[in-house]
């Protein structure tokens, strides 16, 4: 029961990170703002996000698993809740700190949590995949309700669906940890041990963490502004373009499930794998920016997520290669953390960009990406122990 809590709750987290680009156009319509100022709620919800992160492993230790999803959900329910209440601009920027800080803790806990059952590897592989199948659904529902309400009804939706998963977590989880949290998979311990210090002095680990937040960028400023490009640039019936956008998660959810498994069925090394589809990357880009007829240009943005989808949890799994076991968990860590960074400043200058030389610059901007984290993977298999 506790593990498909999990799931559902993985599922309810990335349908919230897929409506927010469908609800973007009509956010900025309601408000009366351009692109560069509704993308700050990007930082506001990022600087939640990684506050979750540093206070998850505390609270853990102190209050047990349920009391911290208990709290986390509520989070989420009481910022979703505002929101759907249309607030006054600066409080729908400033409630997304609320917002980040749920959504942070319950992905923080619910990591741990399973990180420590039988089977973790499995286990955790499958809760990103719920992620997909959750940013799959979002765009669906967005759009569909976009037809018949406004947009902050759908967080209202959202903010009712998490509602019986807090209830969930009383009968789910434990009141308290039998064995506590391993430490060295909370964020705050490496600063009290000084082996922070160390992993930020790695080169290779500084490399991974640039791979990330640049892998992050690309893959929510299309989602977030995907949308906004296949109506301005192909003009798609909004519909139509919820549904393209839909398929992009939808790739990336099936390039999770399925190009790991063909590589090591074909003798493909992980490096090997990654570069074909760093590849495949940019030339789903190009089909995307080229196409002629806008058909082609929802194949593109298909690819694109299928050729995306094993970027982040290879970049993870190549660690133990990067530098030295004792580490392996804080240079984890602060890839998480970091990569922040990048789903936040990253779309923000694509959506500042797009204001001021036209929506068609999505497409070049994120094939600079591309590019940008091939060279930066480039240089890190330079830098592993092993291939």
């Amino acid at each position: 029961m506790p593990v498909f809590l999990a799931y559902a709750v993985f599922v309810l987290v990335g349908m919230s990170a897929a409506v927010a680009g469908v609800l973007l156009p009509a956010q900025m319509a309601d408000y009366g703002v351009d692109k560069p100022t509704i993308g700050i709620t990007f930082f506001t919800f990022s600087a939640g996000f990684m506050l979750a992160g540093s206070t998850a492993g505390p609270l853990v230790h102190r209050f047990g698993t349920r009391l911290v999803l208990i709290a986390g959900g509520a989070a989420y329910v009481l910022a979703a809740l505002y929101t759907g209440v249309r607030p006054p601009f600066v409080a729908f920027l400033a409630v997304q700190v609320l917002a980040g800080y749920g959504t942070g803790l319950l992905e923080s806990v619910l990591n741990v949590f399973l990180a420590r059952l039988p089977s973790a590897t499995t286990l955790l592989n499958r809760l990103h995949a719920f992620f997909g199948v959750g940013a799959l659904l979002g765009p669906l529902l967005a759009v569909w309700m976009l037809r018949f309400v406004p947009w902050q009804a759908v967080w209202v939706v959202l903010a009712l669906v998490c509602v019986p998963l807090v209830a969930g977590f009383v009968m789910a989880y434990p009141r308290r940890d039998d064995d506590g949290v391993t430490h060295e998979r909370t964020p705050v311990t490496p600063a009290r041990s000084g082996l922070l210090a160390t992993v930020l002095r790695s080169p290779a680990v500084l490399l991974a963490c640039a791979f990330l937040a640049v892998y992050v960028g690309l893959e929510i400023g299309v989602g977030n502004w995907g949308f906004s490009y296949l109506v301005g640039e192909h003009a798609l019936p909004e519909l139509t373009a919820g549904y393209t956008v839909s398929g992009y998660w939808l790739g990336l959810t099936a390039g999770r499930f399925l190009i790991s498994p063909i590589a090591t069925r074909i003798g493909s090394t992980t490096t090997g794998m990654t570069y074909a589809c760093l590849v495949g990357v940019a030339a789903a880009i190009g089909l995307a920016w080229l196409a002629p007829v806008a058909a082609v240009a929802a194949v593109g943005f298909v690819l694109l997520g299928f050729f995306l989808g094993p970027l982040f949890p290879t970049a993870m799994a190549v660690v133990p290669y990067l530098t030295e076991p004792r580490l392996v968990p804080t240079a984890i860590g602060v890839m998480n953390g970091l990569s922040v960074a990048g789903s936040a400043g990253l779309p923000w200058l694509a959506g500042a960009v797009a204001q001021g030389a036209g929506v068609w610059t999505l497409m070049p901007f994120v094939m600079v990406l591309a590019l940008l984290q091939l060279l930066i993977w480039w240089l890190l298999v330079a830098r592993m122990s092993t291939g």
